[in-house]
């Protein structure tokens, strides 16, 4: 088992074909006005898809970086396993620097997104064909393979070729075939993203079981923020090569420190408003709309200790924060959504749709009956619940 550690990592792919002539091609862009939005970065050296990348993953523990297409994930992942070259920074396996080192002579595994496996061998030659490669003894091959094939419960399918497997077989395959090889660090790239929904739930599960029986460092990439706030110990979530934030589940939902982090983590994703920041009886409130709401001790605190002036702000709550009853902030219900333990809400108001998550846990189903499209409302939301942006910057403003 080992750390791994990223030092000012990045990856810039260079620019293909005459760079001079695409150089020109961008100047004439930029003094013709033209404006294209991308979302990597445009240097001199070419395009940098991942930019100053700093982490250290401890001993067994399980990494997940996540965020949109394009954002430098998977990238990142194949540095760490020497698919891809590191233009700049250092890589760290253990106590040892492993930019110039092969992947083979990393100890890694890594498990890809379309399964990767030898359709004219069998299950059983799938996993073993690593070891294989390595000379290792058929009698230790034999027993790593049956004990990996037991973890999966893919025991009765090891005689089969991957044509005669589900999806979800063919991934716990691939995983299997990563573990007979015992490595230091376990690198997934999207390995549930073919799946349908329900067996991507099942698989999620068994990921979980599989890191606390084989206990080694986990380095995992989805686009999937349920999948991240489910695996993780950590999560690392990028956007345009950048790291937005790192930190644990809880903290990135209940604290997230931009914009962009505040709606990628949670579904639904979280209301933004036009608000105003401002100080009442010299304590903190949030203005939306004319309704007033203290915000809570512990915001009160971060929020002086930073010398937070009144300010125009973005506000955010969660859908399953905000409270519907007789008093608060008016709007009309236009689309009521039936969820069984909840009620999704699409709200109008003041010109804005909005979400409210209502449970439905105590209520009649007469009660949840009125809660009709058409229906008037008022809605409101707690000063321990709301999170406040800096209009330009998108920063928390607490962080």
């Amino acid at each position: 088992m080992a750390t791994v550690t990223l030092k000012n990592v990045m990856k810039i792919y260079p620019y293909s074909g005459d760079d001079e002539k695409a150089a020109k091609k961008r100047a004439r862009r930029k003094n013709e006005g033209e404006t294209k939005k991308t979302n990597l970065q445009i240097t001199d050296k070419g395009v940098v898809a991942v930019q100053q990348f700093n982490l250290e993953i401890a001993d067994k523990e399980f990494i997940v970086l996540v965020g949109p297409s394009g954002c430098g994930k998977s990238t990142t992942l194949r540095m760490v396993a020497g698919l891809e070259e590191i233009t700049e920074g250092e890589l760290w396996i253990g106590n040892k620097l492993v930019n110039d080192v092969a992947p083979k002579d990393r100890d890694i595994a890594m498990v890809f997104q379309n399964y990767a496996l030898y359709p004219h061998m069998t299950v059983y030659d799938n996993m073993a064909f690593a070891l294989k490669l390595r000379k290792t003894p058929k009698g230790e091959i034999d027993k790593k393979v049956k004990q990996a094939a037991e973890i999966l419960d893919i025991t009765e399918y090891l005689g089969r070729k991957p044509k005669a497997l589900s999806g979800g077989q063919r991934q716990r395959v691939a995983i299997g075939r990563a573990i007979v090889r015992d490595p230091q660090v376990f690198l997934m790239d999207e390995p549930l993203s073919n799946l349908d929904a329900k067996l991507r739930n099942q698989m999620r599960a068994e990921i979980i079981k599989l890191r606390e029986r084989i206990n080694t460092t986990f380095i995992y990439v989805t686009h999937d923020q349920t999948e991240a706030m489910t695996l993780g110990d950590r999560i690392v979530i990028m956007k345009d090569g950048f790291i937005q934030q790192i930190g644990t589940p809880q903290e990135v939902f209940n604290h997230p420190y931009n914009l962009f982090v505040a709606g990628f983590i949670g579904s639904p994703q979280m209301n933004f408003f036009d608000a105003k920041l401002i100080k009442k009886d010299g304590k903190y409130a949030v203005d939306l709309y004319g309704h007033v709401v203290e915000l809570s001790e512990d915001k009160q605190a971060k929020l002086a200790a930073n010398d937070v002036a009144e300010q125009e702000i973005t506000l955010g709550v969660r859908p399953e924060h905000i409270t519907v009853g007789d008093t608060g902030v008016d709007g009309k219900i236009d689309v009521h959504e039936m969820m069984g333990s909840s009620v999704h809400l699409h709200v109008n108001t003041h010109g804005k749709d909005i979400i409210a998550v209502i449970s439905t846990m105590d209520m009649s189903e007469a009660e949840v009956a009125a809660m009709k499209a058409g229906t008037a409302v008022n809605f409101d939301f707690g000063g321990h619940n709301c999170h406040v942006f800096n209009k330009e910057t998108g920063i928390n403003l607490e962080a």
